[in-house]
């Protein structure tokens, strides 16, 4: 099993479409990428901490391959817009890829080359060190499912 992190806007859309991919064996939100330890939502969202919302996906790439979820996850928002998706803005919503190995940064850093081009706009992902993942709160984990949601405005 695999670990590969995500920020593409509000993490509720973007878990669920995670979740529906073969090879995905869990998932959770949560924040990364900021400076104070253990946030809240609320500390998160005040645009202060430096904190992204994520999805950790664990995976088998024996089953899905770390390329495939990067092509999910450049599919699942716009990777021009910078510290904002649709109508959610601040720099908790940046794209982000936090990577887990030199390999995953390479792979999100040739993605990021061969789209290049692809958009009328420079992509404005971030790829950087994975960090401290911190789990959000249980209400926001699987929010989705729990509300018999299938998607957001992602």
């Amino acid at each position: 099993m695999e670990t590969a992190t995500f920020g593409a806007g509000c993490f509720w859309g973007v878990e669920a479409r995670f979740q529906q991919l073969p090879g995905v064996i869990e998932t959770a939100v949560g924040y990364e990428g900021g400076k104070l330890d253990n946030p809240t939502y609320q500390d998160v969202c005040t645009d202060r901490t430096g904190h992204a919302e994520v999805v950790e996906v664990k995976f088998d790439p024996a089953v899905v391959s770390y390329q495939q979820l990067l092509d999910l996850f450049f599919e699942l928002h716009d990777p021009t817009q910078l510290n904002r998706q649709g109508p959610d803005w601040g720099a908790q919503y940046r794209s982000v890829v936090f990577s887990h190995s030199p390999e995953q940064e390479a792979a999100a850093k040739a993605t990021i080359a061969r789209l290049t081009g692809a958009f009328k706009k420079p992509i404005v992902t971030q790829v950087v060190p994975a960090q401290n993942f911190w789990r959000a709160e249980e209400y926001h984990q699987k929010y989705l499912e729990k509300r018999g949601a299938l998607s957001c405005h992602i």
